[in-house]
């Protein structure tokens, strides 16, 4: 399939980016976009050079005229809108986290399969050359066996206004509410840093404990009608399936960071650091050689082919599908065993 005639389902902040990225694609047509929101959706459409606008995902599936679509719906949306679309027979991206809980997410991954179309997750830092190059070293065995590491997903937007004024604009305050779809910091960059240590990894989780807070942010607990008790900061020790230990870190109140994430991880051969900070991707390496004198040194990445090109290729037969859905049910998981044992008082609990 050359042609690629793609919808956009939801029309905020995010979609810009998926609507720069696909439109760079060669042979991927935007063909709509949809959004309950008349404004927004005409706006976007007038940005983007879209030709179609549908008020609900039904009107456009009436239409059809379609064979992919990238998912940018807020993550209590991404389960039920994507069920019809999988039904339908088509392939979709889909923003993370798949769903809000992993019952949903492993059903979705489920109805992916049995429809056979290409089904990813935008797992976005799976695009940092480090943490490729640094996944592949660590599968051809350059550090040995994984024994421990520890990683930490640091942002600062509630400490100040880089990003945007979250005390006074939706598209921040839905993230600190639970009743408008947020699963907190756990599950809106939680997610990305359990992938980014467990990918380079390349171990699932066996044993998972965690500890979340949510911290006072406004007079009462709320701003208009969000109340703000969704979790701002969160951290998980597990035990991976070879045994390994290891920690995880994610909050909104690192002050001085506005986006960075970092893995140490060590095996009995060597030890890596995996970065992305400050937008810059990194990664260091102290391997056998190296090891009397505990020297560290740069390790040249290539670059990487962004998801959405990936999503493209899948499609057109020319790359696997990865992330894919099973990816993401599986961080989900992880995600509502780490709500779990924040309820337990911070149990070690079997994933």
């Amino acid at each position: 399939m050359d042609g690629i005639r793609l919808l956009i389902l939801g029309t905020g902040g995010m979609a810009r980016n998926h609507a720069e990225a696909f439109g760079q694609i060669p042979g991927v047509e935007i063909v709509g976009g949809v959004d309950t929101r008349p404004a927004q959706l005409d706006a976007f459409r007038a940005d983007f050079g879209i030709p179609r606008g549908f008020a609900s995902l039904d009107a456009a599936l009436d239409w059809g005229q379609f064979d992919a679509v990238t998912n940018v719906t807020p993550d209590a949306a991404h389960h039920p809108t994507t069920m019809p679309l999988l039904a339908a027979g088509k392939h979709v991206l889909c923003e993370k986290p798949l769903a809000t809980n992993a019952a949903e997410a492993w059903q979705m991954a489920d109805a992916a399969r049995a429809a056979g179309v290409v089904n990813m997750v935008n797992l976005s830092y799976r695009n940092v050359p480090a943490l490729q190059e640094g996944a592949r070293m660590v599968r051809d065995g350059a550090i040995g066996t994984v024994r421990h590491f520890e990683a930490s997903y640091l942002q600062s937007w509630l400490t100040q206004p880089a990003w945007g004024e979250w005390r006074s604009e939706g598209q921040w305050l839905w993230r600190l509410s639970k009743a408008h779809g947020s699963k907190g910091v756990l599950g809106d960059v939680g997610i990305h840093i359990l992938d980014f240590a467990t990918f380079v990894a390349g171990l699932d989780v066996a044993e998972i404990s965690a500890r979340l807070a949510t911290f006072d942010k406004a007079p009462g607990g709320r701003i208009g009608d969000y109340v703000l008790d969704a979790n701002d900061s969160v951290t998980m020790q597990m035990r991976l399936r070879n045994g390994a230990l290891g920690t995880v870190a994610a909050t909104r109140f690192a002050s001085g960071h506005l986006n960075d994430l970092r893995l140490r991880i060590y095996g009995d051969l060597g030890g890596m650091e995996v970065s992305f900070e400050g937008g810059v991707s990194r990664l260091r390496a102290s391997l056998a050689a190296d090891l009397q004198s505990a020297s560290w040194h740069e390790i040249e990445t290539p670059d990487v082919i962004p998801i959405y090109a990936r999503f493209i290729a899948a499609i057109r037969g020319e790359d696997a599908a990865d992330p894919d859905f099973a990816r993401g049910a599986a961080l989900q998981t992880l995600l509502d065993r780490a709500e779990e044992s924040d309820r337990e008082g911070g149990r070690s609990l079997t994933v």
